[in-house]
């Protein structure tokens, strides 16, 4: 089972990750956002970051798809995300080792290429 303080270790733990200053967490390559805290809107009421839920970037639609129909108990979406290539995580249903390499793939599709190289070689990760 894991939890935010695992997503923030990884993330953490690649290469050009910055940390934005969040509620919850919040992590970018290069100005791009890869995995943060989900921003629960509720009707009537502020929004609700929720750390226990991680939106990751996803890169297209076929992936996200993937995702939501092949595992509905670990990921989901909502109307604000359709159209756009990010799924939300519910961290209690994934391993420390499955979220290493959600967070990682994600952040793959987020680096730019002269950058990615760096994981690679073993620099700076974990």
């Amino acid at each position: 089972m894991a939890d935010a303080d695992d997503v923030r270790h990884l993330a953490r733990a690649l290469p050009h990750v910055v940390e934005i200053d969040s509620d919850g967490f919040d992590f970018r390559v290069a100005d791009k956002g890869f995995v943060w805290s989900y921003p629960e809107r509720r009707p009537g009421r502020p929004r609700l970051i929720r750390t226990d839920v991680a939106v990751l970037y996803v890169g297209d639609e076929a992936e996200k798809q993937a995702l939501l129909l092949g595992e509905p108990e670990v990921f989901f979406t909502t109307p604000a995300y359709d159209g756009l290539p990010l799924v939300m995580l519910r961290l209690a249903q994934v391993t420390v080792d499955r979220l290493r390499e959600l967070v990682t793939d994600a952040w793959r599709m987020r680096v730019p290429e002269p950058l990615a190289g760096d994981l690679d070689d073993g620099t700076g990760f974990s």
